[in-house]
């Protein structure tokens, strides 16, 4: 499988990008005519510093506004061309980008595009240049892939081939499928993106919304299945504009990109049999049974007000650990640990960050094979030694430097609570509020990392992506989008801040970085629940009055239903499916919070809805704690 990647899709300059494209494991790079142009060195010299980063040159592009043009501009545009042949010559280049022509001036019919490439097919086979032509979705005369295709056939040059974008078919909604007919050596290069499916000028959406394949909403997959169909077996290149792109991380793109690549071909190898690239081996995309465990890093007086909050929850301390300052507290299939060790991983994180989330237990199927594929793809593994009584549980890296761990049925692996944790006795624990498992993890990030976890969560797991929705909070947006599992057993809601003041941007700049910021429980029965958190004492966040009056406005509630509703503090939500609860514990230290939820009826959401109105009231609580009104 040979890999590339344009370096129009990172931020930096020349040096940068082919530094980050290297490093996160690309074969070859296309050089972007504009990134060479703005380098103060020879071709000669980028040429070098290609190889020397293991690279090579895979396309030089591009080449605009060249087929079908009336004279004299058509004798200048092959005169330009013999110009590029000799850079590339220089720089070690040795296939061209043409894309369809867009000049208003230009001349359709596919014979004269086709004698034009014939003729400066002749030209570059003098410099041993191969000439790649494609159909840009607003090219003036050729706007489609079967066209272009059309042009290449008639031009008849074994120097003149095809080059295929997934997102010039896929935006104009031509079905892939028609690239099977294509023999697969006239297909010269592939180049790949993704996008949200937006409605807007191609050209627009082209230029600044493009992402990697798997980040967006288009059938990338199908697309090349249909390439791998035809034989193709060569180079598969990201070609990403995008604007946030522009301003991240060149490393953290550029591993994105590689992962979103073997992410693809693995789904295309499982779905398109007898292909001919070739894919590296990796386990099945994992399916997730439920959320074993969520694990706390604290020191010993944040740890007591944690276990007091748990404690009117109805949770109950269920187990010490064997050899460490840690605890376990349980209600229902729910795993709450509390690590108050001075030694290891939760305690450096715990100083990094505060009281937080340090890890995640996930129960699979098979936790080695889960690591393996997550390896794969790009993801670190994480170990710490061993103490006395504990197990080696397969782990990897997450978000925030956060850790995932992998537990399943087998032997050892099964029996991890049993063998880590003394049971300790329940006396003077408060009453079970009927918490039955955790309807999902809230993850709080800056906007620009979305993407990238995102894509981590959808490559490893077997999940998909709900579409993004706008959380209004009083000082900015905050943009979130869920990963879930068929069975609801896995639901992970990344919510993006774009700047500190709204709550999420606090939590993150408070905690000093990203991390999961809420944990919802479910529970049958949510005025059931209720009656039993008042009897621990447990008091919820206090929701204005005037938000239940607009709600029955809105959905015209039984006055008796919508005085509960009231008088309890649960926020509700309906959708076509059923209704949604929502009832909110105040903020612990600087944004973490608890949410409780009952679904009824397939309800599908988060309460999106709700979630401006949630926020207001948190805002209001921090105040309280001491922010002056005004």
């Amino acid at each position: 499988m040979k890999t590339a990647i344009a370096t129009v899709s990172i931020a930096g300059d020349l040096a940068e990008k082919l530094s980050a494209i290297a490093a996160a494991g690309f074969d070859g790079v296309e050089i972007f005519e504009n990134d060479f142009l703005a380098f103060d060195r020879s071709p000669k010299d980028v040429g070098q510093m290609v190889r020397d980063h293991g690279l090579e040159i895979s396309l030089f592009q591009p080449f605009r506004d060249f087929e079908g043009m009336p004279e004299p501009q058509r004798s200048r545009t092959f005169a330009r061309a013999e110009r590029k042949f000799d850079l590339m010559q220089e720089m070690g280049a040795d296939l061209v980008l043409i894309c369809s022509n867009v000049s208003p001036i230009a001349l359709g019919g596919i014979d004269r595009a086709a004698n034009d490439l014939a003729e400066l097919g002749d030209l570059a086979a003098k410099s041993g240049i191969r000439i790649g032509y494609e159909a840009l979705a607003w090219g003036r005369f050729v706007n489609d892939h079967r066209d272009a295709w059309e042009i290449v056939r008639r031009a008849d040059h074994p120097n003149v081939g095809l080059i295929l974008d997934s997102f010039h078919t896929l935006s104009r909604k031509i079905d892939p499928d028609s690239i099977r007919a294509i023999p697969g050596d006239k297909i010269f290069f592939v180049q790949l993106a993704d996008a949200p499916n937006f409605n807007m000028d191609l050209l627009y959406w082209s230029r600044h919304f493009r992402n990697m394949p798997g980040e967006g909403d288009l059938d990338v997959t199908g697309f090349m299945r249909a390439v791998a169909a035809t034989g193709y077996d060569g180079v598969l290149s990201l070609e990403i504009f995008n604007d946030q792109f522009r301003g991240g991380s060149p490393k953290s793109i550029a591993v994105d990109g590689y992962r979103s690549l073997l992410y693809l071909m693995d789904q295309v190898r499982r779905t398109e049999p007898g292909i001919r690239i070739p894919v590296p081996e990796m386990p099945d995309r994992v399916p997730v049974a439920g959320i074993e465990f969520v694990e706390f890093a604290a020191d010993r007086k944040e740890a007591t007000d944690l276990s007091a909050m748990l404690t009117t929850l109805g949770f109950h301390k269920a187990g010490k650990h064997v050899s460490k300052e840690v605890e376990l507290w349980r209600q229902g299939g729910i795993n709450i640990v509390i690590n108050t060790d001075p030694r290891g991983f939760a305690h450096a994180s715990y100083i990094s960050h505060g009281t937080n989330v340090c890890d995640i237990g996930l129960k699979v199927a098979d936790a080695s094979a889960t690591v393996a594929r997550a390896e794969t793809l790009g993801a670190k593994t994480f170990e710490q030694p061993v103490g006395p009584g504990e197990l080696k549980i397969p782990a990897i890296r997450a978000l925030g430097g956060s850790v995932i761990h992998f537990v399943d049925d087998s032997k050892d692996l099964s029996r991890v609570w049993e063998i880590e944790f003394e049971p300790v006795g329940q006396g003077g624990a408060t009453g079970d509020a009927g918490l039955l498992r955790i309807d999902h993890l809230a993850e709080t990030m800056n906007y620009d990392e979305m993407l990238t976890w995102l894509l981590f969560y959808r490559s490893i797991f077997d999940t998909e992506k709900t579409a993004m929705v706008d959380v209004i909070d009083p000082a900015g947006l905050v943009r979130s989008q869920a990963i879930e599992n068929d069975d609801g057993s896995l639901r992970i809601t990344l919510n993006g801040a774009e700047n500190r003041r709204t709550l999420a941007g606090h939590f993150i700049s408070e905690g000093f970085g990203s991390g999961v910021q809420h944990i919802a429980f479910e529970t049958a029965d949510i005025f059931k629940t209720v009656k039993a958190l008042q009897a621990n004492g447990f008091t919820p966040l206090v929701i204005s009055p005037n938000y239940y009056d607009d709600l029955d406005a809105r959905f015209g509630l039984e006055e008796d239903f919508l005085n509960d509703l009231k008088n309890s503090g649960i926020l509700y939500d309906r959708d076509e499916n059923g209704e949604y609860f929502q009832l909110y514990s105040p903020t612990y230290g600087e944004g973490f919070f608890f949410e409780i939820v009952e679904r009824r009826g397939g309800y599908k959401g988060y309460g999106a809805a709700n979630a401006q109105f949630r926020i207001a009231a948190q805002k209001r609580h921090f105040r309280a704690k001491g922010m002056p009104a005004r």
